[in-house]
């Protein structure tokens, strides 16, 4: 497994996100390793973007996406941990968020800790997905670019597949361009 190191999140999040698509999400736990495709994601900048969670002013909330880049972010949102990773250039800030996977390894655990059969459903958003895998805010600022750590990410297939944008899904207010990035055709990707 080749662990994606940190110069590919010192990037501009939109880029990284986009990246992402097609790469695979590893989460370890004591006697399993749980794996999905990233297959949709979400790119938020600083304190210009009115849907990031950086807007306009740096407080403790929010200092992992100040910091460096290959970290994880992770808050609640609706009862729901959110993943995403920290990307931005150096001295930026900024995130990717992690919206759905294709499950690919230890799916029967994932469905336990679901408490669902429909693989469909299982990972097809970014709150499924953090249970699934039993991502919590324990797990904030872990490093990805660290295969030794309990969280990381790794290269995929990169053929295959089609990219799709759109505006980033329930934000009040949104940048002009498209931040959302999926794979066309993809059934674990979310539904608006």
């Amino acid at each position: 497994m080749k662990v994606l190191p940190r110069v590919f999140y010192e990037r501009t999040p939109d880029i990284v996100a986009r990246e992402l698509l097609g790469k695979v999400l590893v989460r370890k736990l004591a006697d399993q390793i749980l794996s999905g495709k990233i297959v949709e994601t979400e790119a938020y900048y600083g304190e210009k973007d009115p849907a990031s969670k950086a807007y306009n002013e740096r407080k403790p909330f929010n200092e992992p996406m100040f910091q460096n880049a290959g970290r994880t972010f992770i808050y609640m949102v609706h009862g729901n941990w959110l993943l995403n990773v920290v990307a931005h250039p150096r001295g930026g800030v900024g995130a990717v968020l992690i919206r759905a996977l294709e499950p690919l390894q230890g799916i029967e655990v994932m469905k336990r800790h679901r408490r669902v059969d429909d693989l469909y459903a299982l990972t097809s958003g970014p709150g499924k997905l953090t249970k699934a895998l039993a991502i919590t805010k324990e797990l904030n600022c872990v490093d990805v670019t660290d295969v030794k750590s309990v969280l990381f990410i790794v290269e995929g297939d990169k053929t295959g597949f089609e990219i799709c944008t759109s505006h980033r899904i329930g934000v009040k207010a949104d940048l002009p361009q498209e931040l959302r990035f999926y794979l066309r055709g993809n059934r674990f990707v979310s539904k608006p």
